[in-house]
This record gives C-alpha cells, structure tokens and sequence, in this order.
C-alpha cells in the first residue's frame, strides 16, 4: 500500500518543472559561422538576435564607417566640401603594410573629397581614411580622438579607435552591437547609402585604381565583388554596407536589407573565408544572408493600436451629465514581432497623467499613455487622447467652488467670529425682551393699582393725580437693568 501512494508523488514531482516552464518558446536561433553577430530592426532599433553582439572585437575595415560619418557631419557643416581638392601627405601610408588595401594615391596626390569617400567605402582604401583624418583634424592622432568622441557620443560601450582604418592595432576594438550604432548614425546622411550602395565608381583623379573605375566589395549587393563567387551572395533587398578582414578580426560585414516594409540591419564578424580557413566559402556574407532569412520568415508587423479604439474609460469630475473620458490612443501602433506571439502574450498598460481628471476637457486633450508589452519587452507607446470634448457642468461647479471656499481656515475663522456676535446678539436680543416683559408686567400691575387708588379717592372724595411716572416707559431708565439678572443683581 505505500508503494501505491508514494508512486502518484513521485510523478507528480517529475511533471512541476514542465508545467512552470514559459507556454511561448523561443525561436530557434539561426546556424551561424562568425564569433559574433547582431540583427536590428532598424526601424525600432530593436536587437532581433544577438549572439557575442557585446564581445569587444578586432572591426578590421568596419572601422572606415567611422571615419566616413565624421567626414559627411563636416561636410555637412560646412567645413570641407565634397569637390574639395586636398593634397595627400607622406602620412598617408601611415601603418599600411604590404597586403594592405589600397586605392595607389601617394603622397603628393590631389585628389578631391568624394573621391576619397568612394575610396574609403567601396575599395576599403586605408590610405584613403589617412587623408580624410588628417585635413579635416590637422592630424591622424587627432582625428582618432575625434573617432574617440563620437563613439562615447553614439553610446558605444564597446569601442577604441587606435587608427583611422581598422588595421591591425593593439587595442583597436569595437563590437557588433557598437558597430550597428555607428552604422545607423553614418545612414542619417544620404550620401552615405549613396556612396556605399554604388556597385562602382569612377574617380575623377587619374592616380585613383590606375585610372580604372572601383568595384564595391560588399557581395551581397554587387555581382562583380570580388567575393561574388558567380553572385551567389546576392540578396534580394540588400542595399548598403561595409565588409573588413584582417586575420585577427576574420571576415567581417555590416549590411541592411528591406523587404515588405521590413527593414533590418545585420553584423557578421569573425567570419571564416578563403585567407584565414582556406575555404571556398565567405561566410561574412553567409551568415549575414542566413540572418536576413530568419528575419523575415520568423518576424513580421502586427498592428497593436488603432486610433479609434477606446482603450480606456476614466469618470470626469464636474462632468456634464456625468460624461466619461474616453480615451483613445493618439496615432496608430505597429510593432515587429515574432509571428509566434499570441494576441494573449500582449499585455496593455495604461498610464495617466493625472490620478484625478476634472471638466472641462477639450477633445484630443492628451490624459496619459499606452504601452505594449510582451513579456517584459516593451514593443511600443502611443498617447492617450480624450476621444470628444467634456463639457463643464454649472452647477456642480458652484457647489465645488463653494464647498472649497467654505473649507478654507480664514472663511472658517470668519465665520466662527460672526456667529459668536450672533450668538451674542441673540442672547443680548432675548434678555431685552424679557426685561421688557417684566417691566410691561410691573407697568400693567402699578397701572392696576392707579385704578384702584383712584377708585378709592373717588370713593373718598380725594382729587385724581394729573400724572404718574409709571405712565411713562422710561427706556434709558428701564435699559439700567438690561445687564442685571430677574432678582436685580
């Protein structure tokens, strides 16, 4: 018998950790090659999938992405400008080795500001990056410093520029997730995706690749890379990016791709290739491709919000016919989410402004907000706005108004002074009267007497008297016993 009861225990106990385990599982990660990767949805800035996307990495020639950015905010502001010719200087083969690459301008060169652009994004032209650091710094050192700065300024935890190029250099290092910050900065500026989508580019200076135009490297969006493999990369709404390798950082790309409004960003580094694992494959574009796919098949947008559902119902005080505060959100919500979230797994919250809403209220007043939640992400927030206008009521105004005024200290005060005088009157005004009773009554008995008297001197023979002070209602004399008691104390 014990067996029997310990047995439905035993399986009981074997069956607690499934059913605390999550309902909704988690997507299935992508097979990745590189050390580290990251995919965004651009359009929220949202991590998608993120593997050692904080691992502080070699960034080979992602770090040109840098020194671009930093290039087109000065020509932006004015100080240099794109047909600018500078003179290239004997620093620009600063650090450059023998394999490094190049687009052949040397030291005496003119060459103009957008050609150096080209050079820098689409042939990694590391002597490139040399020149636009020192004209627009002064000096290479000062313009990493400015590298320096930017990256603290975009909120890289994981960055330290040591060249303008991304050769290899003794703590040169950066991170996917740091990478896709700076990258998403450099695209603010049109001409960057301009510049970095561009297959090839012909160079107004004839020293520039011999005179012979420049491919872009990036294999995913140009056929003729020389990593193309036959276009076997290339990747149906890719546009942009920048690829790197050093073999201390591997095969590396930043890129993005949009399809059916879907817009991502992924960042392949530490990839294996043909120079650091003999191999036919370039897995940089590989795994940027696989990320691109989990992307899209596994995420797609859901409208959380719509603008004319009432999320919320709040009493208004002072209200018009008792109307209620119907709240709506302000804009229309959508969100990327994974195709396997349930309508069940979001959860709303709403947030008002003020504990305590009161008439009048015009409508499209903002009263608080919503927030979308699923798990503890939150995926969106929209305003809260009062659907139709609230209309004060007149008369629960005036009793609000009065109830307040008669709630404050000196109305209180005040009033407690008037009704002592009132109180005071109203003792002052009884005991008058009721001295002026008692006289009225000793009037009314000294006048009986009169009479009698007056009979008894008739009787007697005796003249009437012409006047008697008890005639007369002296009120000065009579007030000398207003302030004494009945007994004339």
């Amino acid at each position: 018998m014990k067996k029997f009861k310990i047995f439905p225990l035993l399986l009981l106990l074997s069956l607690l950790p499934g059913l605390s385990a999550p309902a909704a599982h988690a997507l299935e990660a992508p097979k990745l090659n590189g050390q580290a990767a990251v995919l965004i949805d651009l359009d929220a800035g949202r991590v998608l999938y993120g593997y050692n996307m904080d691992d502080e990495r070699a960034p080979a020639s992602l770090t040109k992405v840098m020194t671009v950015l930093l290039a087109l905010e000065a020509v932006d502001g004015g100080r240099v400008s794109l047909d600018e010719m500078i003179v290239a200087q004997d620093d620009c083969m600063e650090g450059m080795e023998e394999d490094s690459s190049t687009s052949g301008i040397v030291p005496g060169t003119q060459i103009s500001m957008r050609d150096l652009l080209y050079c820098a994004l689409l042939q990694s032209a590391n002597e490139a990056c040399n020149i636009i650091g020192r004209y627009i710094s002064g000096s290479i050192s000062g313009f990493v410093d400015q590298m320096n700065r930017k990256a603290e300024q975009l909120g890289c935890k994981h960055t330290h520029f040591v060249n303008t190029n991304g050769l290899p250099a003794e703590n040169h290092y950066s991170s996917a997730y740091d990478q896709y910050l700076i990258f998403n900065a450099a695209m603010k500026h049109p001409l960057f995706m301009e510049i970095s989508n561009a297959a090839s580019y012909q160079a107004q200076c004839p020293a520039v690749n011999n005179g012979e135009p420049i491919g872009n490297s990036n294999a995913l969006i140009n056929i003729t890379s020389i990593y193309s493999n036959g276009g076997r990369y290339l990747y149906e709404g890719a546009s942009g990016g920048k690829t790197g390798y050093t073999r201390a950082a591997g095969y590396c790309l930043i890129s993005t791709a949009q399809r059916n409004g879907v817009r991502l960003l992924a960042v392949a580094m530490g990839c294996e290739g043909a120079l650091n694992a003999q191999t036919d494959e370039y897995y940089n574009f590989v795994d940027s491709r696989t990320l691109y796919d989990w992307g899209f098949n596994n995420f797609s947008y859901r409208t959380l919000l719509n603008s004319n559902e009432v999320i919320d119902r709040q009493d208004v005080e002072l209200a018009e016919g008792d109307a209620v505060a119907m709240l709506r959100p302000a804009d229309e919500l959508k969100a990327l989410m994974p195709n396997e979230v349930t309508d069940d797994n979001i959860r709303r919250e709403v947030v008002l402004y003020n504990e305590t809403l009161r008439a009048p209220i015009d409508a499209g007043t903002v009263l608080g907000e919503v927030r979308i939640y699923v798990g503890s992400t939150l995926y969106g927030t929209s305003k809260l706005v009062n659907s139709s206008a609230i209309e004060l009521s007149r008369n629960a105004y005036l009793a609000r108004r009065v109830g307040e005024i008669l709630s404050k200290g000196w109305v209180i005060t005040l009033l407690s002074i008037l009704g002592v005088f009132a109180l005071i009157y109203l003792i002052l005004i009884t005991r008058y009267r009721r001295l002026r009773k008692r006289h009225l009554r000793e009037r009314r008995r000294a006048e009986k007497r009169r009479r009698q008297e007056d009979l008894q001197r008739r009787k007697e023979g005796v003249p009437f008297r012409t006047a008697d002070p008890v005639d007369r209602f002296d009120f000065t004399a009579d007030m000398s016993e207003f302030f004494d008691d009945e007994d004339g104390q």
